[in-house]
């Protein structure tokens, strides 16, 4: 039975912060520190003109000093000293649901994306916060579900989007199917429905299709989405048949979503000669900001232009984030947002 009294935020909602966690020598950016460290530098400062940063760093007081260097205003920034596998909180930092007026924090299971990687210090990262307060007196829930925050999008009103290849995976939650899948998030967060993207897909991305690479919920009943417009690419079918997918979706009161399309930047390489392809919807909204990630592309401005006009009563800043595809993530998978009430 669905808790009626439960909701999941949509992340355009007014919020008391986000969580980063810094690159260190021990993570996969052990090589790339110079360049993916500006990176992080400049959402930390941009995140702190808005709200709170809570920032998981491996020694506070050298990553301050970097911070204070860097012009970065640390009134709103709260360095905690706290091991990480790696930097991408989106996914193992606390997805938090309102019950009522008051929130709650979910700790889901997480393991490496499937079992890609370790992932020990980071499935342990929002236990250890709450148990040093920095949660308050909000409750942490810990589930028995297997479950990235990438991996899910939440209109606010009932709807849950969310991709089959990703929580359907038989290395993430293998003693339950679809139904099954579905009745749980239905029950964790209040959700009337769920909506299962099947196609669709990013070159050079270790998440099975989280959803926050493809399509995102935007205010006014919209659906921000990728779409390749070069039929010599080779994502130009599986996002064309995403699209036809999205046209059918219906929110929780029938009604069809408008979709607005972002524009197809040039695949880009890593430096050992692998395919990525950057996207536009991994996007931030923060209070009074989107913070999009661009990647010096042809395509950047337009990218801009088209976000802008799903938020014209917010600010709109590109953040290029061009090092942080290198570990197949960008600007969205680097945070995770605190609706109001949960931190300081």
């Amino acid at each position: 039975m669905v808790d009626s009294q439960r909701r999941l935020p949509a992340e355009w909602e007014p919020q008391s912060g986000v969580m980063l966690a810094w690159p260190h020598v021990e993570s996969d950016w052990a090589d790339l520190l110079d360049q993916v460290r500006p990176v992080v530098i400049e959402i930390v400062r941009q995140v702190a003109r808005c709200e709170s940063v809570l920032l998981l760093v491996d020694e506070a007081e050298t990553v301050r000093e970097i911070l204070t260097a860097s012009g970065v205003s640390m009134e709103r920034v709260r360095l905690v000293e706290l091991p990480t596998n790696d930097t991408w909180t989106r996914d193992y930092g606390p997805v938090t649901v309102r019950d009522g007026d008051a929130p709650c924090l979910l700790d889901f299971g997480f393991n490496g994306w499937g079992l890609k990687f370790a992932a020990d210090r980071d499935n342990r990262a929002s236990r250890h916060l709450y148990a040093a307060g920095l949660f308050g007196a909000n409750p942490l829930q810990t589930v028995g579900l297997i479950l990235e925050g990438g991996s899910i999008e939440s209109d606010g009103a009932g709807t849950i989007l969310t991709t089959s290849d990703c929580l359907l995976s038989a290395n993430r939650n293998p003693h339950l199917n679809q139904s099954g899948i579905e009745a749980e998030l239905k029950q964790l967060f209040g959700a009337s429905q769920v909506l299962w993207l099947n196609h669709g897909h990013l070159a050079g991305d270790d998440t099975d299709n989280h959803i926050d690479i493809l399509a995102r919920f935007v205010p006014g009943n919209t659906i921000v989405h990728m779409l390749c417009d070069d039929p010599d690419d080779p994502h130009f079918e599986a996002f064309a048949a995403m699209h036809e997918e999205l046209k059918g979706f219906r929110n929780a009161a029938g009604e069809p979503y408008r979709l607005v399309a972002l524009p197809w930047p040039k695949p880009k390489k890593n430096r050992h000669g692998g395919l990525l392809a950057p996207s536009y919807a991994n996007f931030l909204m923060i209070n009074g900001v989107v913070l999009v990630p661009v990647y010096g592309d042809a395509k950047d401005a337009e990218a801009l232009e088209t976000v802008f006009g799903c938020f014209h009563d917010r600010e709109v800043i590109g953040i290029d984030c061009s090092p942080l595809l290198e570990q197949g993530g960008s600007l969205h998978c680097m945070t995770m947002q605190f609706p109001t009430g949960v931190i300081g």
